[in-house]
């Protein structure tokens, strides 16, 4: 039994099934309504954190995700995400002209060789073939997803074993679950391990469970979104002297066709110490230093709050990946980042295979299939 239908909810569950397990995700909102939706897509494959010349263990944590990804892309990997949209088959790097900049950059790309390749003018993106861009660009193997694709894409086949239930509705027995669904149905599962995948709802799963280990830390991040005038699609992080890119850009389509830069980096992790308005002047600023010919008349600005859950350290800083931890019958998970989530699948996997949890298949009730949330720039009220 999986508790959450975010990206590591239903890749682990997509996973379990192909075993032969008849397990069931439970969540009780719409599919990817979490922090899923709120991910800019980019499948890292470590390079923005070897930005100061040397492999970290964070990087090497995800270096072979981009390879993964593309796998079940072309359906020839672990799940099958063919019909899952890639917005864009690199991610890139930019140097400003600043000297502390382009050091930055000649260390990432010497270190992370095989992951990077360096642009000539002609190949650039063309937002960065502007007669004005003085600094350099590097080409990613990190492929860019839209996300909601790829959650349909794994939730389509196996939406039967997808329950949608009322907040609150859990209860727990020996050897059992029992909820009420969405509809006001009541089932009883016979459970022989529930793994807790609910992101930042993982603390109070927690709890219910009676257990005070694994301890939650929440990460925010202010990001922010533009749209109007806008005339050409980005994917790029602006390396700055740090570790973090100084701002990273993916971009999106609203439900109007519109265009719209997703803005995060230290722009939205610095950002939580700033007021909304103080946030979005400070993306114009940056926007305006970084990219100056890209005309901000015209544009609106949205901000977005978000909490990234995760296992807490003592001094608060990110994991370097996924996490999991067991007690007894109950395994709770965090994936970190959405590029983890096949890596946090496989662990659960083996989880299972290690305590010699038998696969045993069945038949599911035919209940209501569960819906999908939509992305947070596709809802007017932001802009307002």
């Amino acid at each position: 039994m999986i508790l959450g239908g975010g990206i590591a909810g239903l890749w682990t569950l997509a996973r379990l099934r192909q075993q032969g397990y008849n397990a069931v995700l439970l969540e009780t909102e719409a599919l990817g309504a979490g922090q899923t939706r709120y991910a800019q897509g980019i499948i890292h494959g470590g390079t923005k954190y070897a930005l100061t010349g040397k492999l970290t263990a964070s990087s090497e944590a995800v270096s072979e995700m981009p390879s993964i990804w593309r796998a079940c892309l072309e359906g020839k990997g672990e799940i099958d995400l063919q019909q899952a949209t890639l917005i864009s088959d690199a991610h890139y790097l930019w140097s400003t002209g600043s000297l502390a900049s382009k050091i930055t950059g000649f260390f990432a790309s010497k270190v992370m060789r095989a992951r990077t390749m360096e642009l000539e003018p002609h190949e650039r993106p063309g937002i960065f073939q502007h007669k004005d861009f003085k600094g350099n660009i590097l080409r990613l193997d990190e492929p860019v997803f839209d996300t909601l694709s790829v959650l349909r894409a794994i939730a389509s086949p196996i939406i039967h074993a997808i329950l949608n239930i009322k907040p609150g509705s859990i209860s727990r027995g020996p050897g059992n679950i029992e909820v009420d669904a969405a509809d006001g149905t009541h089932y009883r599962f016979s459970c022989k391990k529930l793994v807790l995948m609910a992101g930042q709802g993982n603390a109070d799963l927690i709890q219910k469970a009676g257990l005070s280990a694994p301890a939650m830390q929440l990460r925010p991040l202010k990001m922010v979104m533009m749209r109007g005038g806008l005339s050409e699609k980005v994917f790029a992080h602006c390396m700055g002297a740090g570790i973090n890119p100084r701002i990273t850009i993916t971009s999106h389509t609203d439900t109007m066709g519109n265009i719209v830069w997703y803005l995060g980096g230290e722009l939205a992790e610095a950002g939580v110490n700033r007021s909304d308005e103080e946030q979005i002047a400070m993306a114009k600023k940056e926007v305006a230093s970084l990219i100056p010919w890209q005309s901000l008349d015209n544009t609106e600005w949205a901000v977005l709050d978000i909490d990234r859950a995760e296992v807490r350290h003592p001094d608060g800083h990110r994991p370097d990946t996924c996490y999991t931890e067991q007690h007894d019958n109950v395994i709770v998970a965090w994936p970190t980042k959405l590029a983890l989530a096949p890596l946090l699948a496989q662990q659960i996997v083996d989880m299972l295979e290690a305590d010699k949890v038998e696969a045993t298949g069945g038949e599911l009730p035919a209940w209501p299939e569960a819906t999908f949330a939509d992305y947070p720039w596709c809802e007017e009220a932001r802009w307002n």
